[in-house]
């Protein structure tokens, strides 16, 4: 029997407050490939990542709340041939085990940068993994030189019925063990990836089939305080990028965070929806790319920039 996360299933990719009482899973992360990368030792756990690349600017990869960092495969070779780059599964994600007690994502997240030498680092956060970031930033500002948050969120903005009810019926088949059932109702979503994408919607229900793990494994991070409030004390350049199809509490979120933080600049990317990396890699590597070579807000658009 497979446990179930309810509460992170119904916000898997956008944040992890969690089932707290849940017990471990009872398998672990799929070994059916070997693994490139290795283990950094953080507290009570362990993480993998995957490393590439050389030059000044190290660039981490956070994913989202839904697949684990296999998610960058498609922009992961670009990103290694300009820059130090780094990826990671968090907790109970990919190779990750899961947590079995309380720990703290952005010690973990701080814990690996130091084990890698990394001193000062562009953050490139989806989802939940950009939420993350603006809670590192705020807690380790030295550490950071430049923000891209994908389809990102921040804590202390509430989410609307229609949010929450959208997460409760994609989530329905978990309550009765059909993990097949809920990998599916998730990769099929409207506003995870637009409508025409289907070798995207593909690549990722792939991705979740071979890693049930990464939607239904428990977890124990220890909550954070709110971020909202806190944006004005980010002063790093950021990008805001949020597709046209996602959910629009996103959107709602992507316009608190620029109104937030100064100078920063939000582009909605036109026919895309909350996993956009997956469904216009290239284009999406240009704009990032671009972003971090300027050092600030003048950025090559992948398409119209709806205003």
């Amino acid at each position: 029997m497979i446990t179930i996360r309810p509460l992170v299933l119904l916000f898997a990719f956008y944040f992890s407050l969690n089932a707290w009482c849940q017990p471990p899973p009872k398998s672990g992360p799929s070994a059916s490939q070997p693994a490139p990368g290795a283990f950094v030792d953080v507290e009570a756990g362990k993480l993998y990542y995957e490393e590439c690349g050389t030059g000044p600017d190290a660039v981490i990869l956070i994913h989202d709340g839904i697949a684990h960092s296999a998610i960058w495969d498609d922009v992961w070779g670009t990103f290694c041939k300009r820059f130090h780059t780094i990826r990671y599964d968090r907790r109970g994600y990919g190779r990750t085990p899961a947590s079995t007690t309380w720990y703290t994502e952005t010690e973990d997240l701080a814990t690996l940068l130091r084990n890698r030498k990394v001193s000062r680092a562009i953050l490139v956060g989806s989802s939940h993994g950009g939420e993350l970031s603006i809670d590192f930033t705020l807690q380790y500002p030295p550490m950071v030189r430049q923000l891209v948050l994908v389809g990102a969120v921040v804590s202390g903005l509430p989410y609307t019925d229609h949010f929450l009810n959208r997460g409760m019926s994609n989530s329905q088949p978990f309550e009765k063990n059909d993990v097949p059932g809920g990998l599916a109702n998730w990769a099929k979503d409207k506003y995870l990836l637009a409508p025409g994408h289907d070798a995207a919607k593909k690549r990722l229900l792939d991705l979740l089939t071979a890693n049930p793990q990464d939607m239904t494994h428990p977890d124990y991070a220890r909550p954070t305080q709110p971020a909202l409030h806190r944006l004005k004390e980010i002063r790093v350049p950021t990008l805001i990028l949020v597709g046209d199809a996602d959910i629009p509490d996103v959107h709602a979120h992507a316009g608190a965070i620029e109104a937030g933080i100064p100078g920063s600049r939000r582009v909605v990317v036109t026919d895309a929806g909350h996993l956009m990396y997956l469904e216009k890699p290239e284009e999406f590597s240009r704009v990032v790319i671009a972003f971090i070579d300027s050092s600030g807000p003048q950025i090559l658009l992948i398409s119209k920039v709806l205003q």
